[in-house]
């Protein structure tokens, strides 16, 4: 699943001189997206991680020719379902597929398929190695650099278009309500009979657009959809109800015309991608009971409750809003709802500050019958990371412990390395977030270099004592304040000028102005 993130840096930077870049970049041109992809590899070196796959990796995977068999397993035959993969355009990396079955009383049976990964990368080979050193795929503007070789994750492990593929099932039967009844788990052989994409499924299903051909093409999916969004429309007012927070995340795709970065677009959330997100905290939630309930030990992702509360309910004050003096959820999302809705256009800027002061998530290990923190944002108390194996490694984890969990085999890792990965993926996505960020800001940079002494409106998305950022609309992104910082917090709006950019290194310097 691509997914492309803007976010402010948190790493402290001393100030450098205007690079050469950015005086030649009417030379660039068509070298943008290769100076990208270097710059890439360099950022990812100097944070820990492998830009490459070694040749021992490659080896192993050369050995690799199907996709894994269900002949050794008891794997049921679902091939037959209306499953149907909806995910960005542009993926090849597809981790999951959906289906629904009308089932009596109103009830709705949602399955969720999940690649199964683990069949194919064992414990232990290189190309574990690998995948175990990086954590994740990194999602820079000029290349992705997947966890897994793409031979694996965008075909012999993707649940790709008319192909059968093994996979793990997450069955959940949900009441009339929305709450959930029973749930299960098993292997099965599934084939997707769809590949859809969120921006024309999600036009649809808002009634702007006819339905999609690949729809209409396989007979019963349009009313399939349609059921699944009702459903994942139910669990997600259930979440809201419990406090889960309605925020968006400003998000930018950097666009190449051939080898040419021309601009960064806006990358929306959609009714599509609503669904989909509401199936997977669904189908986290169920995989994360499953190990308690068979005493296994698990790793879960936890976004704690926010260590910078305060400065959320001076901000809420700000657009005058009401929050109590101690966290709560169900009271910040009513404040989210109302500032959504007294202004729409603003509300990004004012949900990527909260998201800000929320803090980031976290992989924490968890005995059976523990009792880690939940994920505030999510308002759910069970989640672990199990739907994206082909590009997350917590979800490879999981997925090996499910498994042994189902052939009442032994966990498949020791408590203590249990705890060492969750920090280890921890750090790992961190370190792959700044990557992405600083690339980003490198394309940023390539699309400022020409506006330096423009000034622009712009938000406070950052501020401690390693100094403060700001992000602009247009183009949507974030840099440093060198000067006019002086008492400024996450949430602030002021004019800021351009005063410096440099590509190779990712920075986009403001001043504050009167």
């Amino acid at each position: 699943m691509m997914r492309w993130k803007t976010a402010c840096p948190f790493n402290s930077q001393s100030t450098r001189p205007p690079s050469l870049f950015t005086s030649m970049m009417t030379s660039v041109g068509h070298q943008s997206r290769a100076l990208l992809q270097d710059i890439a590899r360099r950022v990812m070196i100097a944070r820990g991680l492998a830009p490459e796959f070694t040749p021992a990796a490659l080896a192993e995977l050369e050995a690799i020719r199907a996709p894994a068999s269900a002949s050794d397993t008891a794997a049921r035959d679902l091939r037959s379902l209306l499953w149907c993969s909806i995910d960005n355009d542009d993926s090849r990396d597809l981790d999951q597929l959906s289906v629904a079955e009308a089932m009596p009383a109103g009830a709705t049976k949602i399955l969720v398929a999940i690649a199964d990964v683990s069949a194919l990368v064992p414990p232990g080979s290189a190309i574990d190695a690998h995948a175990r050193q990086n954590t994740t795929s990194v999602y820079t503007a000029a290349r992705i650099f997947p966890m897994l070789p793409e031979k694996l994750s965008t075909d012999l492990t993707s649940l790709n278009f008319a192909g059968d593929r093994l996979a793990l099932v997450i069955e959940m039967v949900f009441a009339p309500d929305g709450s959930l009844a029973t749930s299960a788990l098993y292997q099965a052989m599934v084939r997707n009979h769809a590949k859809l994409a969120y921006n024309s499924v999600a036009v649809w299903l808002d009634g702007t657009a006819p339905v999609p051909p690949a729809i209409s093409a396989v007979a019963g999916l349009a009313d399939n959809i349609r059921l699944q969004h009702r459903v994942a429309s139910q669990l997600a007012a259930l979440r809201h109800q419990h406090g889960a927070l309605s925020l968006e995340t400003p998000q930018a795709r950097p666009v190449f015309e051939g080898a040419v970065l021309t601009g960064l677009a806006a990358d929306t959330t959609n009714s599509a991608k609503r669904l989909i997100e509401d199936l997977m905290i669904a189908s986290n939630g169920v995989t994360a009971r499953y190990l308690a309930d068979k005493k296994f030990p698990s790793i879960r992702r936890v976004v704690r409750i926010p260590k910078y509360w305060d400065r959320i309910v001076e901000l809420a004050a700000a657009h005058r809003g009401t929050l109590p003096p101690a966290p709560d959820a169900r009271a910040l999302e009513q404040f989210l709802i109302a500032a959504k809705d007294a202004d729409p256009v603003g509300f990004p800027d004012l949900s990527l500050s909260v998201i800000k002061l929320m803090g980031a998530g976290e992989y924490v290990f968890e005995l059976p019958g523990g009792a880690v923190a939940g994920h505030f944002g999510l308002a759910v108390r069970d989640y672990a990371h199990s739907t994206a194996p082909n590009r997350r490694f917590p979800d490879v984890i999981t997925q090996r412990l499910l498994k042994a969990a189902m052939a009442g085999r032994p966990p498949p890792y020791a408590n203590e390395e249990l705890a060492a990965l969750a920090k280890h993926c921890t750090g790992q996505e961190d370190a792959a977030k700044k990557v992405e960020r600083q690339v980003g800001k490198s394309a940023a940079a390539m699309l400022l270099g020409t506006s330096v002494g423009q000034q622009f409106d712009a938000i406070v998305t950052g501020a401690s004592d390693k100094g403060v950022w700001v992000r602009i609309p247009q183009p949507p992104v974030e840099g440093k304040l060198e000067s006019g910082r002086a008492g400024l917090r996450v949430g602030d709006r002021l004019r800021v000028q351009l005063v410096r950019t440099d590509v190779e290194d990712g920075f986009i310097d403001f001043r504050g102005v009167a």
